[in-house]
């Protein structure tokens, strides 16, 4: 059940145990027209946290989606030139209708994209002109933003629509599109109307080469250290993440779990993969519901767990980190029997202190690696199997890895070096910059930029290559620092970087705690007593209210560097 290795002419090879082939079918027939998929016509799809009347049923959001394609394709002329020219991009909050943008864009044969909603004018700005966006869908809390960034970008007013709130009971199952009135964000939106007799069928596409070659979507890599780049995503790449990824989980599930029903809660943005691939395409291939919150809110999140019975999430750190240590959680997490951590480590003793929270200790809680790049998830732990020693778990079926060191030769099982992957799930690259796609593959193989390992079965995570911290020829890494240091029970959070020091590169590290209940001397020593010399905070430690993070829960480490530097220069004045 877990991975394998193999000696061979080209290297050493790492595969699961398990080989499987995904279905040759574009997006939109494996979701709602497939045997593959334990979706039926009248399974609740997406339904609003806030009011779980607003809802969409199998039958109803192909429907609906057919319906905005009709209308994008008629009044827009969105992929009337032909499939994977035209981008629409979304810059939305959370909503329940999100998915029907995103089903609807892929219809019309156009490609969809999302920003961060937390992007500012010029940010937002400047990706539409990455993309040469043609249409842009907002929600109440971004169009400001979404108009002047539009107007910006040389596209119409009426080129930016607006989801509205939506009402139970509306036909066109309850999509409220209302398209902007003028290029002043201050003027009125008016309503959308879709006639239910216009509709257009979405291409179905059974050609593999061409599902391959296909865009649907394009998202943007974290740029947590350097400019985001636009990953292309494909038919074939969706399709096989879902397929690949969760059907031994679901075997597992039918035949252990035979009463068991997925509900999930929509947190993470959808400019994420965690959220185009979670929330748009595997709840529906387990024939699940997804409640969406417009915004993550620590409370609201507790509050819905309960009361929705979410019974599987993936999420990130920072939330388990909350998990295990906010005296707010009670018995809000005793329905989940699924759980997966990614985007970023997760310390072995986070994980276990979590999982102590959830489902009354019984939770599967595991770690998964992926990348915008791969689609999502390169590993899954099987079911039945508990692990707890910090692992990211097992290579997903027909994905293959190496780890190589940096003249690009093989290193031994067990040793760190960066892992290379190639599967049907990773990306032909991104789109309209050969160079990035050149400089990311050899031979095929994708160079992910983490630096990991394998060891019985399984891998792990070291850290990111471009973030490991030289001193005097040792490698630290901020991840093993950052793991260490929320185990303090008076720090809540923390981040690590390199700073220069003692002509070298010296760890730093960045706390959330209260400095009156813990001085930077006594996190200092806390460090000390646990790790090796070389991995001391020589560099210092400093007191945040807050770790910049990503919507995604990725530290954003440029920033940080950026403070330590004008602390340095603040220094010398």
């Amino acid at each position: 059940m877990l991975s394998t290795y193999e000696r061979t002419p080209s290297g050493i090879i790492y595969k699961a145990a398990e080989q499987l082939e995904a279905p040759a079918l574009d997006l939109l027939t494996f979701i709602f027209d497939s045997p593959h998929t334990d979706a039926h016509a009248t399974s609740v799809l997406h339904a609003s946290a806030d009011d779980p009347r607003l809802s969409l049923t199998l039958v109803q959001q192909v429907a609906l989606l057919q319906q905005l394609a009709f209308h994008l394709r008629s009044a827009y002329g969105l992929g009337a030139r032909g499939p994977s020219r035209d981008v629409a991009l979304a810059v939305c909050a959370g909503h329940w209708q999100l998915p029907t943008l995103f089903y609807a864009t892929v219809c019309a044969g156009a490609i969809f994209t999302s920003a961060s909603p937390a992007a500012t004018v010029p940010e937002l700005t400047a990706q539409l002109c990455q993309v040469d966006a043609r249409l842009v869908y907002c929600t109440p809390e971004t169009r400001p933003v979404a108009v002047r960034a539009a107007a910006a970008a040389g596209l119409p007013a009426d080129r930016v629509l607006m989801l509205g709130p939506g009402r139970a009971g509306w036909p066109g199952g309850g999509l409220e599109l209302l398209v902007q009135g003028g290029d002043d964000a201050a003027a009125a939106p008016q309503p959308v109307r879709l006639d239910e007799r216009q509709v257009l069928p979405w291409s179905r596409v059974t050609d593999r080469a061409a599902l391959e070659d296909s865009i649907v979507c394009i998202l943007f890599s974290s740029g947590t250290t350097g400019t985001p780049k636009a990953v292309r995503l494909s038919h074939a790449n969706l399709v096989s993440e879902a397929f690949l990824t969760l059907t031994p989980l679901r075997a597992h599930t039918r035949a252990h779990e035979p009463g068991h029903e997925h509900r999930t809660l929509a947190h993470l943005p959808a400019a994420h993969i965690a959220g185009v691939q979670g929330y748009f395409v595997n709840a529906a291939f387990f024939g699940g519901t997804v409640f969406w919150m417009t915004r993550f809110e620590w409370e609201r999140f507790l509050e819905h767990n309960k009361r929705f019975r979410i019974t599987t999430f993936f999420t990130v750190p920072p939330i388990y980190l909350l998990i295990a240590k906010s005296p707010l959680v009670t018995d809000q997490f005793d329905t989940l029997e699924f759980a997966i951590s990614g985007a970023a480590p997760l310390g072995k003793e986070l994980q276990r202190a979590a999982k102590r929270r959830m489902g009354r200790g019984k939770t599967h809680l595991s770690q998964t690696w992926g990348l915008s790049e791969t689609t999502g998830s390169v590993t899954i732990m099987p079911r039945g199997i508990e692990d707890e020693t910090g692992s990211v778990s097992a290579l997903v079926p027909s994905c293959l890895a190496r780890i190589v060191d940096d003249e690009h030769r093989d290193v031994e099982p067990g040793q760190s070096g960066e892992l290379w992957v190639k599967g049907p799930m990773v990306v032909k690259g991104y789109y309209k910059n050969d160079k990035a796609t050149q400089d990311a593959f050899v031979d095929g193989w994708l160079r992910t930029g983490d630096i990991g390992l394998f060891k019985d079965g399984l891998f792990y995570i070291v850290d990111r290559k471009k973030e490991l911290i030289k001193y005097k020829g040792h490698q630290v890494a901020p991840a093993e620092l950052e793991a260490l240091l929320v185990t303090h029970p008076k720090i809540l959070d923390a981040a690590v970087i390199g700073a220069p020091g003692e002509g070298t590169e010296v760890p730093r590290a960045y706390v959330v705690a209260d400095p009156k209940q813990i001085s930077a001397e006594e996190v200092a020593r806390y460090v000390a007593e646990k790790a090796s010399n070389h991995k001391r905070l020589r560099g210092g430690v400093v007191f945040l209210p807050a770790i910049p993070k990503s919507p995604a829960g990725k530290i954003l480490r440029k920033d940080l560097r950026e403070l330590a530097k004008k602390e340095r220069q603040s220094s010398k004045i």
